[in-house]
């Protein structure tokens, strides 16, 4: 059974071109269903007991996740993962389960995060040298990073997998590649440069076309985690709300690019994604910045009078 687990993962890696973080997402949402599985069967179970699982084995499944305390969008995930196995094994094995496909996701509150203030986004630019005052170039790195995220728009992913040959030169636009490995041009304002090359020159090693720009304290490639932590950090330092994150700053760009008039198909393919409904959630929140700006300024609004 683990077995075909296996095979399925190199099919998402070698096959559909899947990033080894998201298979690794796959394998531990397949593991804790088997396990389950094996459990809510009362012992060990083979590859073709698999077509045997029905709704209520799947039911059970949500709901023991539930039970765990583990989130809808994770339990959506781990479903639409079951479901890319189960395909899978149809092909591959002959194995056919029409079960799954009368199962339901959870339904997920689709929502953004908050956009942060502009002027927050300048204090952490001296809170990353208050921080790393012993090391300037830790400092650059966190303010070109954050400069990448906030200017544009990029995931966490796609500015970690950047290497030294593609700013090289100060292209106006960068070649990212996204989710589902989709390519877009990001453009690029010289601030930006001005950050990633003042990093670039305080930088030891990692001087290689092909090496990632961002590195850790000892020189490895910097991880999403990293970053996450070091974001973390400064919210603590500046006391900043909980929502200040890496993808917040990805939110700010959006925000701000709206509010300054762009059209949802350019915000689209700045932002990279598959879906204008992805994009349209940015005009609800616009919006209701706005309104709440009205509510409370506007002198219409607490008019009684006809």
């Amino acid at each position: 059974m683990y077995e075909a687990v296996a095979e399925f993962i190199n099919y998402l890696t070698q096959t559909k071109n899947y990033s080894a973080h998201t298979a690794a997402a796959y394998e531990l949402d397949l593991d804790d269903f088997l396990r389950f599985y094996q459990n809510f069967a009362g012992g060990d179970i083979t590859i073709r007991e698999l077509a045997a699982a029905d709704t209520v084995c799947f039911r059970a499944w949500m709901a023991d996740r539930a039970r765990r305390g583990l989130a809808h969008k994770s339990t959506a995930r781990a479903l639409s993962s079951l479901r890319g196995f189960y395909k899978f094994l149809d092909k591959s094995h002959g194995i056919k389960n029409t079960s799954i496909g009368l199962i339901s996701s959870p339904k997920v509150p689709r929502k953004l995060s908050k956009a942060i203030e502009p002027i927050d986004v300048e204090h952490m630019r001296n809170a990353v040298r208050e921080l790393n005052a012993d090391n300037p170039e830790m400092a650059a790195r966190d303010w070109a990073l954050i400069m990448l995220l906030f200017g544009c728009g990029l995931r966490i992913s796609e500015a970690l997998n950047l290497r030294n040959r593609d700013v090289r030169g100060r292209p106006e636009t960068l070649r990212i590649l996204g989710k589902g490995n989709k390519e877009r041009l990001a453009p690029v304002l010289g601030p930006v440069y001005d950050a990633i090359e003042k990093y670039m020159d305080v930088r030891t090693g990692a001087a290689g076309a092909d090496d990632e720009i961002f590195r850790s304290v000892r020189g490895l490639p910097m991880t999403a985690r990293m970053a996450e932590k070091m974001i973390e950090k400064l919210r603590i330092y500046l006391q900043l709300p909980d929502y200040v994150t890496p993808h917040a700053l990805r939110h700010t760009f959006a925000t701000s690019l709206l509010a300054g008039g762009a059209d949802l198909r350019s915000l689209q393919e700045l932002l990279g994604h598959s879906s204008l409904s992805t994009t349209q959630l940015y005009t609800k929140v616009n919006m209701s910045e706005i309104m709440d700006i009205y509510n409370h300024a506007h002198p219409r609004a607490t008019d009684t009078e006809s």
